[in-house]
């Protein structure tokens, strides 16, 4: 999942909470929307490998 930031930067978040504090884990945070995506893509295809 992916938001904007007040700053205008994208944080992409994990799809599912953490079980421990109820929130979502950051996974980082990126200047571009398209980068943030290009590193969603690689997240996915690490997690099926």
């Amino acid at each position: 999942m992916i938001k904007r930031l007040k700053s205008g930067q994208y944080r992409l978040y994990s799809r599912k909470s953490n079980p421990k504090t109820g929130r979502r884990r950051n996974l980082g945070t990126f200047r571009s929307l398209d980068a943030a995506k290009r590193h969603e893509r690689a997240v996915q295809f690490f997690k099926r490998a």
